[in-house]
């Protein structure tokens, strides 16, 4: 691998503002390092053409002295956003052919700060997943290979079905597994229950998901509407609090952004956390967790407090009833949001005797299991005699949650401390077709941030037993990213950037 793909974004970014590299020399890195690393099934769509086109550009913006925050840094796009006259499909079969004629306010801020799209991730359909294996175009493999595997398994497996090699997480697998894999500087991602968080643990990268409302959902695919929020996962701590910084900001087309100005949260890498009060949950002990992510959880817990910061055990009470909620308002907002799929504007059609024949065929054929699952959840507890007793009742339970935190803060708490999963990465085809509770089991510690709207970040906190990424989460106040960013530094400089792995997969 040529040594620029292993830049951080940090790294890249003051390398191409000092000349000694410039944007086209690493958007040609990465380009052919995608293009050696299909069997991942990373990108769903590749765009080198366009990407040189970006990299031209920001070599002439940063030779004239007009180089913008992301000035020439080659990214990867979750195809959950709308990009240009490029291909957006939430990797469903129902969006076949979609190219839209707008760009994601979200994307449209990268691009305004001189960053360069290199293509589309693949990611699990409509983001409803946590293992990337729901993908119209086939499951993400991790670039870290299972216990034990050797490197000519893994490129067997590869080049089969995948099984048991291991998943990246979901909803946004591709991000993680290309950040993680050194084929883009960082990615966009979305986090609908954890689907940032999560992947970012189980690849050994970095993914925050900001307060709900700091990032515009315009031009986004929606999932759940009053749960979704964008975010990046990148390789460092200081790497994504640079791209977030781009992502984030006040947009009028999305009623729920909210108008606030947006930090320089590179100034918080660094700064000191002495004095800090950090919760520690006592219902975060869920049963059945792993003595290796107890012990995780207790080394975070003394990296804290050896920086200065005070550990204060706390109760957040409502916590057991987040994940059945969640599976409550999730579903009932995702079958609202898909009804606008029918085979009539764009996308798949599938002909019928008639146009209600036609609706019916070309909804069944177009979404997935998991997606036909969460629509079917979704309109049961929306229906006559269920609202109340099924959604009606989970948004009262979603209140109760976000009271829990807000006592909790006006406690003194400046933020919380958490596994960010309850193991290490599974393997591809491990749970998928099996009880579908033991996947959403996946997200019973990232679920209660977005039911809360509140700010949650994963980092890496060390190896399992077996030799693969854990990942710890930290759950701020509303809008202070930036304090999140500097604990989560604290923790990443005492625990060591977990090397990643060596090429196996090209």
């Amino acid at each position: 691998m040529s040594d620029l793909a292993k830049l951080t974004l940090a790294d890249a970014r003051d390398q191409l503002r000092a000349k000694k590299i410039s944007a086209v020399e690493l958007t040609q890195t990465h380009i052919l390092a995608i293009e050696k690393s299909r069997g991942l099934n990373a990108f769903v769509a590749e765009t080198p053409l366009k990407a040189l086109e970006m990299a031209r550009a920001a070599d002439a913006h940063i030779a004239s002295g007009n180089a913008g925050p992301l000035e020439g840094l080659p990214l990867g796009i979750k195809d959950l956003y709308a990009t240009e006259g490029v291909h957006t499909q939430a990797c469903s079969h129902i969006l076949d052919g979609f190219k839209p004629n707008y760009e994601s306010t979200v994307t449209s801020h990268l691009w305004r700060d001189g960053a360069v799209m290199l293509g589309k991730l693949n990611m699990d359909e409509f983001a409803m997943g946590s293992s990337n294996e729901t993908s119209f175009y086939g499951p993400v493999a991790s670039p870290w290979l299972p216990p034990n595997w050797t490197e000519e398994q893994g490129r067997q497996a590869l080049a089969g079905d995948k099984k048991g090699l291991l998943v990246p997480g979901g909803s946004s697998g591709g991000s993680a597994s290309a950040v993680a894999a050194r084929l883009c500087l960082g990615a966009t991602a979305s986090d609908t229950g954890g689907s940032i968080r999560q992947p970012a643990a189980f690849t050994g990268t970095v993914g925050i998901k900001p307060t709900y409302g700091r990032c515009s959902r315009w031009g986004m695919v929606a999932f759940a509407s009053s749960l979704d929020q964008a975010g990046p996962i990148t390789r460092t701590v200081r790497d994504s609090a640079i791209m977030l910084r781009s992502m984030a900001g006040y947009d009028s087309k999305d009623s729920t952004s909210v108008d606030l100005p947006v930090p320089d949260y590179e100034q918080a890498i660094g700064t000191s956390i002495k004095g800090m009060k950090i919760g520690i949950p006592r219902e975060y002990r869920v049963d059945g967790m792993s003595d290796e992510i107890e012990a995780l959880w207790q080394k975070g817990i003394d990296w804290l407090r050896d920086a200065g910061a005070e550990i204060v055990d706390i109760t957040l009470p409502h916590t057991k009833t987040a994940l059945p909620a969640y599976y409550i308002v999730a579903p009932a907002e995702a079958s609202s949001n898909l009804a606008r799929y029918d085979g009539v504007r764009y996308g798949l059609r599938v002909l019928g005797r008639d146009i209600a024949d036609m609706y019916e065929k070309t909804r069944a054929k177009g979404f997935g299991k998991e997606v036909r699952r969460r629509i079917m959840i979704g309109t049961y507890v929306l229906s006559a005699g269920y609202y109340d007793a099924y959604y009606l009742r989970a948004q009262k339970v979603r209140t109760l949650i976000k009271r829990d935190f807000d006592r909790v803060y006006a406690d003194g708490i400046d933020a919380i401390l958490t596994p960010a999963t309850p193991s290490a990465a599974f393997g591809i085809g491990e749970k998928a077709g099996a009880d579908p509770i033991e996947m959403y089991l996946n997200d019973i510690f990232t679920v209660t941030v977005n039911m809360a709207g509140l700010p949650g970040i994963a980092v890496p906190g060390g190896l399992s037993n077996e030799g693969l990424p854990l990942g710890l989460q930290l759950i701020g106040r509303p809008f202070d990213e930036g304090t999140l960013f500097s604990i989560a530094e604290v923790i990443e400089r005492a625990a060591g950037r977990i090397k990643l792995p060596e090429i196996w997969w090209a």
